[in-house]
């Protein structure tokens, strides 16, 4: 058995076919899930995981050369725009239906618990040379 990193094998898998440019959108319990993307759902009860849980471990497992969140976040959730400000200081910012409509060209959803609104993002992979 694996004993550190990311033991949920579903997510696990997921990761290790993503190649330089997929996409990856990490969001709340409320994003609506488009068709055609692989989803590996992490949720568990309201909060549980939360998205800071889920983005900062798998910021440890990917490389990101961009992100995109809605411009709401801003307004709606200063906590989740710390955070994303925090790890992506060029942070893409465009309206909420906006990112509903780029999330389903994502290769992977990760669906976390999170129960605050706009904890979103879409994450462009990059490479690690």
């Amino acid at each position: 058995m694996k004993k550190a990193g990311i033991l949920n094998r579903h997510l696990a898998g997921a990761l290790a076919e993503l190649g330089h440019g997929h996409e990856v959108l990490v969001c709340d319990a409320g994003m609506p899930i488009p068709a055609g993307p692989r989803v590996v759902d992490l949720a568990f009860r309201a909060g549980v995981p939360s998205f800071a849980e889920v983005l900062d471990g798998l910021l440890d497992e990917l490389v990101v050369e961009g992100a995109t969140a809605a411009t709401e976040v801003r307004e709606a959730n200063p906590r989740a725009t710390a955070l994303l400000e925090g790890h992506f200081p060029a942070l893409e910012l465009v309206p909420h239906e906006r990112l509903k409509t780029l999330s389903a060209n994502a290769r992977l959803i990760v669906r976390t618990g999170e129960a605050r609104p706009y904890a979103n993002v879409l994450l462009r992979c990059g490479v690690f040379f």
